[in-house]
């Protein structure tokens, strides 16, 4: 049996064995363990090369940059930060026809630039915009899915833990990565907003309740702010993104920096807004920790993947046999996304692209493909999953949070629809023009 046949049943296993529910990084390890070992019919090798994997992922510089963005997400999370971004949004957006659902995206646009995750801005707003949402006449399908939807701009919106995994997988600069998730965010959040206006004018059924959907819900119930009050709110965010963002931005800050820069500025904020108790501080830190070795686990486990991949000489196997079939550059990755697309609804972020960028990664730039803007093309397509059943970790992230039995599962799916082919959308766009991705 040759190397390529062995390492082909071992991915084979490797999806037998996630979808039977061991842990992604046991998975991978396992697997990379016994493929090294038997296509070299060595134990010792095996052993030296998951302690080099090892190694390599525990002293790489840039894994630095995971736990200081958690924490800064977990510190802004506590700090009500998001809730206050939520209320500018809507005390600015209120007068428009579907306000309220603009003000979530917009509200979830800003709080990912500064959190990295969309579990966080998925929960986070369940329980700040839903409640809002509902109480002036929209549908709870409609808020619940708007939430969902726009939640995903958590890992394309920079910092993004999504395009820090896929940076270390393919080897790509952090801080490209995060510039050009900018524009495609942009897109993301813009088509959503579009969206939503559009259907609010021409199909209100589906954005309010039925006994309101002729019209519009009672604009004078909304909440007046005052500009200091609005200053008050918003400051925080602001210096967050200045900090973080505008040094990146300017080269003034590596990734690293600007995630302990971020980190410390989160701090502050916390302590100033009286949030940050012993109970509390303890949990945040707690949970980044949880949350950052459990990342790391994974990319060392990647690592080891990646190297019984290339033993096995899967990637330039299958990059040959694309080669040869005539498919083309544009055929791969059609088959790519949908893959993607498939794998989405069975597996976690994560997984998938630990299980599919060391294999795709070097196929896509012997075919010519920008590795960037593969990587942008990759989290978009991986972020579908994050709302399409049966996983769909968004959309039971808010149903779980909601905790309203009326509220069914399936209208969760069913409102959160139009944002998926917003996203397929800007994935066709980025695609077909190169030329958005910046940086």
């Amino acid at each position: 049996m040759s190397n390529i046949t062995i390492g082909l049943i071992l991915i084979g296993v490797l999806f037998a064995l996630v979808l039977l529910g061991m842990r992604i990084a046991i998975a991978l390890m396992a697997v990379a363990f016994a493929g090294v070992w038997i296509m070299r019919d060595n134990f010792d090798l095996s052993m030296r090369l998951m302690s080099i994997a090892t190694y390599n992922g525990v002293a790489s510089y840039l894994f630095a940059t995971i736990p200081l963005f958690v924490l800064m997400g977990h510190l802004v999370s506590i700090s009500n930060v998001g809730k206050d971004t939520f209320d500018v949004a809507e005390a600015g957006l209120r007068r428009l026809l579907g306000g309220l659902g603009i003000a979530t995206v917009a509200a979830n646009t800003v709080f990912a630039a500064v959190t990295g995750v969309s579990i966080a801005s998925a929960a986070v707003f369940t329980k700040v915009a839903v409640p809002e949402m509902t109480r002036h006449g929209y549908a709870p399908s409609f808020s619940a899915g708007t939430v969902a939807g726009s939640s995903v701009l958590g890992m394309l919106i920079p910092p993004s833990l999504l395009l820090i995994i896929y940076g270390v997988l393919a080897e790509q600069s952090i801080g490209r990565m995060f510039i050009a998730g900018l524009v495609p965010g942009a897109l993301l959040a813009g088509g959503f907003v579009l969206w939503i206006l559009f259907a609010a004018k021409f199909a209100p059924g589906l954005v309010f309740a039925k006994q309101d959907a002729p019209g519009q819900p009672d604009r004078e119930s909304y909440p007046q702010m005052t500009l200091p009050e609005i200053l008050r709110k918003i400051t925080p965010i602001i210096v967050l993104v200045t900090f973080v963002l505008g040094g990146l931005y300017s080269g003034f800050f590596t990734p690293t920096e600007a995630g302990g820069v971020g980190a410390f500025a989160a701090l502050v904020i916390a302590v100033l807004r009286r949030s940050l108790d012993l109970r509390r501080c303890w949990a945040v830190l707690s949970e980044t920790g949880t949350i950052s070795v459990g990342i790391l686990a994974l990319l060392v486990a990647a690592g080891f993947y990646s190297q019984m991949l290339a033993v096995a000489g899967i990637p330039s196997a299958i990059g040959t046999f694309v080669t040869d079939s005539g498919f083309g550059p544009v055929g791969f990755l059609l088959v790519y996304v949908v893959l993607v697309l498939l794998l989405g609804m069975i597996l976690d972020s994560s997984s998938i692209l630990l299980i599919v960028v060391p294999i795709a990664a070097p196929i896509a730039q012997s075919l010519g493909y920008d590795l960037i803007q593969f990587g942008i093309i990759t989290v978009i397509a991986v972020e579908v999953g994050l709302l399409t059943p049966p996983f769909g970790i968004s959309i039971f992230t808010v149903h779980s949070t909601l905790g309203d039995r009326n509220v069914r599962l399936e209208s969760i799916f069913a409102g959160a629809l139009p944002y998926v082919a917003v996203m397929l959308t800007v994935l066709l766009l980025i695609a077909a023009f190169p030329q958005l991705i910046i940086g």
